[in-house]
């Protein structure tokens, strides 16, 4: 059964008074094939639930961990293989006719019957120096593992401001919809009054007619909000694994933002695995490029075989006659001439490593870019909220103030319904600006590198993907000698810069 498959809501009908409206939330009820009891659940478990198991996530994971597998392959080369062959060989000589001459250079007479051979042979080979090849291949896979783990926490980062922004629109639609229900009932009071003061003459028909219709345009817009709800609700739902509950209000990020544009700029150069991602797809490139021009040196190794072979030429005694021999060799491998390929490789890898080290600039132009619209929005945000919380002050002064004088006759009922759709608006705004504000605080810290997880669920269960490689690297086989042939392949001025480790998280 799907998690979110089945997503209900039912709006409990518990508004207070208009004016304290703003900060109510809804209590959501949701179905998973049955009801489930709504549970006060915060941002920090919201995270903690979608790190440790949403579908995006996990899989980036298991490809990094497949990633992991690249550095053995490539480390093998520096170790020993060994093969083992087995052949037997049957052959049947039938004549049946006479010969009635001697064949020419025939010296031997003709025998029917059977030969049978055999041999074993083990073959052993244990590079000693592949002209950095094998060096180059390690270099590279270090970098693509880095750049691996730089993608896996861009995803991290993209996960978390999806959870953040998911929950910011359940709390921000729960209140918007306490905020309508407030709304339709104070104009259904609006519209009972109105009705009772028609009766007695106090005012016209269309004093009446534009409470009805204020009523409806209430309702109406009621009912969009509910169905925005629902499909806030649902979006939660396919991010974290299940429908929220009772959602407690954000905890603040301001200890967390930059203190300012240029810190945040620095931080973005410093932590963006966005640009961290694009170097260390440079340096693996330019690890592979090394190793194309390897192809030109020449290449020593030690080799080894010890094998049995024999036969026998009647049946009655088979594998009566064997021998055995054993030769070591050392074997250098000087290249010549390819026909070009190794050329074209050069130079293509060459190409492939330019359009990497252009790839950074790129990267970083597009980080950056990413920031100063993460911050623009911020910065908005922030001016809109303040202007907000004084418009919904200004506006129920006004309110209350028009509804009290229109019962003494000083206001119209259509003063009073513009006064309340201010009022209102004016609290939908100031809603609309608290999420936005939030969202786009978390918008910066991702574009800056600085989102993580242990920030809202320090007890979470972090996932460590230096662990995977670790345990790789000491899985058997393992030879005693491995470190010095890996040292005598790194003596190579091709390889001018080595893998640069991922610094610690953070500004």
């Amino acid at each position: 059964m799907r998690l979110w498959a089945r997503v209900g809501l039912r709006a409990a009908d518990k508004a207070g008074p208009r004016r304290t409206a703003i900060g109510g939330v809804l209590a959501g009820l949701v179905g998973l094939g049955l009801a489930g009891q709504a549970r006060a659940e915060t941002l920090g478990e919201a995270i903690a639930l979608a790190y440790e198991s949403n579908p995006t996530l996990q899989a980036q994971r298991a490809s990094l961990r497949a990633l992991d597998e690249t550095y053995v392959q490539a480390e093998a080369g520096y170790r020993p293989s060994a093969t083992l062959q087995a052949t037997v060989t049957t052959d049947t000589n039938n004549n049946t006719g006479t010969l009635t001459r001697p064949l020419p250079g025939l010296n031997q007479p003709v025998v029917n019957g059977q030969s049978q051979t055999s041999g074993a042979a083990i073959g052993i080979s244990q590079p000693l120096y592949t002209g950095g090849r094998v060096a180059s291949q390690v270099s590279a896979a270090e970098a693509e593992i880095q750049a691996g783990r730089e993608t896996l926490r861009g995803t991290e980062e993209t996960i978390l401001r999806y959870v953040i922004t998911a929950y910011a629109d359940v709390r921000r639609d729960r209140q918007i919809v306490t905020i309508l229900e407030d709304d339709v009932k104070l104009l259904l009071a609006q519209q009972t009054e109105s009705h009772a003061r028609f009766e007695v003459g106090e005012i016209t028909r269309t004093d009446v007619a534009e409470t009805e219709a204020r009523v409806a345009a209430a309702q109406a817009q009621l009912e969009g909000a509910r169905a925005q709800l629902n499909n806030s609700i649902a979006v939660y739902a396919s991010i974290i694994g299940h429908a929220p509950g009772d959602l407690t209000p954000e905890p603040p990020l301001a200890s967390h933002l930059p203190p300012s544009l240029d810190t945040a700029l620095d931080w973005v150069e410093h932590n963006s695995p966005v640009i961290r991602q694009a170097d260390f797809a440079e340096a693996a490139s330019a690890a592979k490029l090394a190793g194309a021009k390897t192809q030109t040196r020449p290449t020593l190794s030690l080799q080894a075989t010890m094998g049995y072979s024999g036969g026998s030429y009647q049946m009655a005694t088979p594998f009566a006659h064997y021998s055995h021999d054993v030769t070591a060799s050392a074997v250098a491998t000087f290249p010549i001439f390819n026909g070009g390929l190794t050329s074209s490789q050069i130079r293509q890898a060459a190409e492939t490593n330019n359009a990497d080290r252009i790839g950074i600039e790129t990267a970083r132009r597009q980080a950056l870019l990413t920031l100063s619209q993460a911050w623009n929005a911020l910065t908005g945000a922030r001016a809109s909220l303040e202007a907000d919380e004084a418009q919904v002050r200004a506006a129920n002064i006004a309110f209350e103030g028009a509804r009290q004088e229109s019962r003494v006759g000083l206001r119209s009922t259509l003063d009073v319904l513009i006064a309340e759709e201010n009022l209102s608006s004016a609290q939908l705004s100031l809603v609309g600006a608290r999420h936005d504000e939030y969202v786009a605080a978390a918008n910066v810290l991702a574009a800056t590198g600085t989102l993580f997880a242990e920030d809202f669920a320090p007890d979470a269960r972090l996932y460590d993907p230096r662990a995977n490689l670790a345990h790789v690297r000491r899985a058997w086989p393992w030879t005693p000698w491995t470190p010095a042939v890996a040292g005598l392949d790194r003596i190579d001025p091709l390889r001018d810069r080595p893998a640069r480790e991922t610094p610690p998280r953070g500004p």
